[in-house]
């Protein structure tokens, strides 16, 4: 176990990484799903990057992922989710790149 290798207790390792003991004994013992930690590293693997460079993302031309999702549809096949990919709108000044406005997503209520 990485956790033992590293020569950490669980409750060491919770205090590092900022949840309870129990928390980390669950994750251990697989009673408390990671499907949240497994959609990070989908999301990682879509943007050819590390967990550390998407949480501290900062824009930087030089280092952009060589490969990058064509689509919004092809991150959601990426990331296997089932959510219905958000929709750019044009109401707010959104450009047809989406470079700037809001993220609307599709629902019935919106006729999709």
């Amino acid at each position: 176990m990485l956790r033992e290798k590293a020569g950490l207790t669980q409750l060491e390792l919770s205090r590092i990484v900022g949840v309870t003991e129990s928390t980390i004994q669950n994750w251990e013992s697989g009673r408390t799903g990671t499907d949240h930690i497994e959609r990070i590293v989908k999301f990682c693997k879509a943007l050819n990057c590390q967990v550390d460079e998407l949480i501290e993302y900062v824009t930087d031309s030089s280092a952009e992922p060589a490969t990058i999702p064509s689509s919004l549809v092809e991150i959601q096949q990426l990331l296997g989710t089932d959510e219905p990919a958000p929709t750019l709108t044009t109401d707010s000044g959104v450009t047809p790149q989406g470079k700037a406005g809001t993220i609307k997503s599709q629902t019935a209520d919106d006729g999709f």
